[in-house]
């Protein structure tokens, strides 16, 4: 880097003085500001001649007629002469010329062509403090002319490790606001301001006799939409078009997706948005026109409220365009906004999937009945429990009132009342034909003669539909095998009736006051069930969940270790959903629930070597979101009931009970209890004591009896893991020098599910050819703090002439699988880059 003092202007000369052969060099001190110093220096190999205006002609009589062997070092105190009036032109051309100015040391030091010395001197000012002028060089510019020096000088205010007036731009955009930009200050204080804004003209067609930031991001964001909203833009708004609409949207999408620099797009968007008074534009457009658009979150609102209101409509075949609402919601939560709006999508696709399977057919048959469920009728409890589950998420849900008020009503009407009343009608008189697994012979079908060690999860009130949720959840993993199958409850589907049915046993018995007992033995306790398991199964023990979740990996395999049947008991749902305070979570409980199971198996699998589970439940249940009416409740009117609850009665007859039926206890329990078991025909409850009202189960109907058995197994050694992923952090869309340095980032840091994975990095052409170096980067950073997870790769292009008007790709992809998981487009625009890569 040059500094300019007396010693390195003498190192610098006598440099220039070294060899065998004579040398002259010429100074023109335009300033004679060494006029005083230089017959002080200490030059090694050379004198000094000093040369006036007036003694041309001799001096020139001297080097080439009196001295032609000593090297000289010709001095003169004033400027060089026009060639016209210089007498030792012709000599000067075989000599050497010496600047000691700034600009003439960072000229020649840097390699810039003589012509670019006028622009050094413009910012000359910028090279006054040695740490700018060090990261200047050490940009390692290869080609120079005005706009490259700019940029680069830019590049360093703005602490940009790439000359990229994209990476200026940005920086300029996300690090500080519109009013009283730091670096714009910065630029004026070195007379850059009138290049940056010559460069938005130049890269994205930004011209303004009074240029502003806040009018550059407008047009920028104008221009955006104006290619991709397929309607008329305000007439206010034409002022803020640009023709280079290719540059500005690259730089949109890539700020927009940017990893590090999202959450600022969103905060200039929105004040784009509210200076262009955007939401009173926009609601004066046909709605389909905003489909495309998605750098606006106020557009995700206006297709919000209409979906919205369509929905309220049962408008279920309602489009925009070509699309349809699920489309709609699928395609926005995919957007750069569907990280801020996912929750209200999938409010809006749930609640179209419930309205669009309003219309309940009957079956004529029970087992039927029982396909058509586990096939396609629990989606609609489903979508009902995703309803809530991410309508209860919002912050503010009022504007879904009206529209929650349609679900529940079609619900809880059109679908719940009718399916189990069509359940109960067909039960009836054909539960002796039920065709799938009885609730009391799942140890003999299932535990008692497996030849491999296993795991069975019991997780209390895992409804059908649930069960679904962690039987695709555990099947998204490669190295997780599961099946799905359906079974019957007992009835009443109680916890103490299910639980017991699940044991291994001989007999399952009821008492007089109808507790449970399997051969003889009460099933209360966890230490009570253990016995009964043992005496069946020696090598086996029942544990809880609650135990177990935080133990060490020691403790967790001293428990595990040589047993082959270990029955866990978990319970999430029934006992967030019992309680009254806590009923309207059970949702919550669900999805927590199926996460819990699914992490333990992970677990068990990796520290327990376990490989084979059986996941199932003693019970479902019945979860309406409205309160039930008067007209929902059945009293008994009899006092012949033993016990009452919610969902059933218990007693030694029946009962004429409008809307209530009845079968023997010994007909879902595998014995011969003649016992009555009442239960209401549709969703309906009983008058009886008890907390909540929302939340019920030990009724009959699909959702309450039809319970998941999933078998599941996983590899030895098992560990769901994910590879650490890169994304590009530089903004970059051209590329103007054949060495160029760019920007990455490893998203997440390498932990117990995030593992380190390599990458091949390089670039293409349009045709898959490689036209650069190839980087392999491991990606294994433990780093927590995203800043520290940026890593930069320099690239070199191969020498060989580029079409500025063909496409170029930056590519990733992983060593392991070879797939490509980063293509990023650029262009190249290089001068003579088949020659030397020297710019103009």
């Amino acid at each position: 880097m040059a500094e300019l003092n007396l010693k390195q202007i003498t190192d610098k000369l006598n440099s220039e003085f070294t060899g065998e052969v004579r040398k002259l060099v010429f100074w023109y001190d335009g300033s004679a500001e060494f006029v005083d110093d230089v017959d002080t220096m200490d030059l090694v190999n050379a004198k000094v001649l000093h040369l006036e205006p007036d003694n041309q002609f001799y001096t020139k009589y001297f080097l080439e007629c009196v001295d032609t062997t000593t090297n000289y070092l010709v001095y003169a105190p004033f400027a060089k002469p026009a060639i016209r009036e210089n007498h030792l032109a012709d000599t000067i051309k075989y000599s050497k010329e010496f600047f000691a100015d700034r600009a003439s040391f960072l000229t020649i030091d840097l390699g810039i062509d003589e012509r670019y010395k006028p622009v050094i001197q413009h910012y000359i000012k910028f090279f006054g403090e040695k740490k700018r002028t060090q990261a200047f060089y050490d940009l390692e510019l290869e080609t120079f002319n005005r706009n490259t020096i700019e940029i680069a000088l830019m590049s360093v205010l703005c602490k940009c490790k790439t000359p990229s007036y994209e990476e200026i731009l940005r920086t300029v955009l996300t690090d500080a606001g519109f009013e009283d930009n730091p670096y714009l200050a910065e630029f004026e204080e070195y007379d850059l301001l009138d290049a940056f804004w010559r460069q938005a003209q130049d890269v994205f067609g930004y011209a303004d006799e009074k240029p502003t930031l806040e009018k550059f991001t407008m047009t920028m964001f104008v221009t955006y939409a104006d290619k991709v909203i397929p309607a008329d833009l305000p007439v206010a708004w034409k002022p803020f078009l640009s023709f280079k609409s290719g540059n500005v949207i690259a730089f949109i999408d890539n700020l927009m997706n940017s990893y590090i620099y999202g959450e600022r797009f969103d905060e200039i968007s929105k004040m784009v948005y509210d200076s262009l008074k955007a939401e009173a534009e926009f609601r004066k457009l046909p709605v389909e026109a905003l489909v495309s658009c998605g750098i606006f979150a106020g557009i995700d609102e206006l297709l919000i409220e209409w979906a919205t209101e369509r929905l309220e409509l049962e408008d279920i075949a309602a489009k925009l365009g070509d699309t349809t609402v699920p489309q709609l919601t699928k395609q926005r939560r995919q957007g750069h906004f569907g990280r801020m709006y996912g929750l209200e999508y999938a409010v809006l696709e749930s609640a179209w999937k419930i309205i669009s399977n309003a219309k309940y057919i009957p079956s004529s048959d029970l087992n039927d009945l029982v396909k058509i469920y586990t096939n396609e009728l629990y989606k609609i409890d489903q979508n009902y429990r995703f309803f809530y589950y991410y309508l209860d998420k919002l912050e503010d849900d009022e504007k879904f009132e009206r529209l929650r008020e349609l679900v529940e009503n079609i619900y809880a009407n059109d679908y719940l009342a009718k399916v189990t009343v069509n359940w109960n009608e067909l039960f009836s008189e054909e539960v002796e034909t039920l065709q799938i697994e009885k609730q009391p012979s799942f140890f003999s079908r299932n535990v008692q003669f497996s030849k491999e060690q296993l795991v069975v999860i019991i997780s209390d009130a895992l409804r059908y539909e649930v069960g679904v949720s962690l039987f695709e959840k555990l099947q998204a993993d490669e190295k997780c095998t599961a099946t799905i199958k359906t079974m019957v409850s007992t009835l009443p589907s109680i916890t103490q009736y299910g639980m017991a049915a699940l044991m291994p046993h001989k007999t399952l018995e009821l008492t007089e006051d109808y507790s449970v007992l399997v051969d003889g033995k009460k099933t209360d306790t966890l230490e009570q069930r253990q016995v009964i398991l043992q005496s069946y199964k020696e090598a086996s023990r029942c544990i809880q969940y609650d135990d177990i979740k935080n133990l060490s990996v020691a403790d967790l395999r001293s428990i595990f270790n040589r047993q082959d049947v270990v029955y866990i008991y978990h319970n999430q749902i029934d006992a967030r959903g019992d309680k009254l305070s806590t009923e309207n979570e059970v949702f919550n409980a669900c999805a927590e629930a199926v996460d819990e199971i699914a992490t333990l198996i992970r677990r068990l699998t990796t520290s327990a070597n376990k490989s084979r589970f059986i996941v199932t439940a003693d019970h479902g249940f019945i979860y309406r979101r409205n309160k039930p009416t008067e007209s929902d409740k059945i009293s008994s009117k009899t006092d012949s009931v033993d016990v009452i609850a919610r969902r059933y009665m218990l007693s030694n007859k029946s009962f004429d009970i409008e809307g209530v039926d009845s079968t023997a206890l010994g007909v879902m329990m595998n014995n011969k209890d003649e016992r009555i078991v009442s239960y209401p025909v549709g969703a309906d409850i009983f008058k009886a004591p008890g907390s909540g009202l929302n939340y019920v189960h030990g009724g009959s109907s699909p959702q309450e009896m039809l319970i998941p058995l999933i078998e599941v197994k996983t590899t030895k050694g098992y560990k769901e893991t994910a590879n650490a992923q890169i994304a590009l952090v530089s903004l970059t869309s051209k590329i103007t020098n054949l060495i160029t340095s760019l920007d990455f980032v490893q998203t997440e840091a390498v932990s117990d599910v995030v593992k380190e994975t390599i990458y091949r990095i390089y670039f293409t052409d349009g045709n898959g050819e490689k036209i650069s170096n190839e980087h392999l980067y491991v990606a294994d950073s433990k780093e927590k703090d995203t800043v520290k997870r940026v890593f930069r790769l320099r690239f070199s292009l191969k020498n060989k002439a580029y079409d500025r008007n063909q496409k170029y790709y930056l590519i990733a992809k992983d060593e392991g699988s070879d797939l490509e998981v980063l293509r990023h487009e650029i262009s190249i625009d290089i001068a003579f880059a088949d020659d030397f890569g020297f710019g103009i």
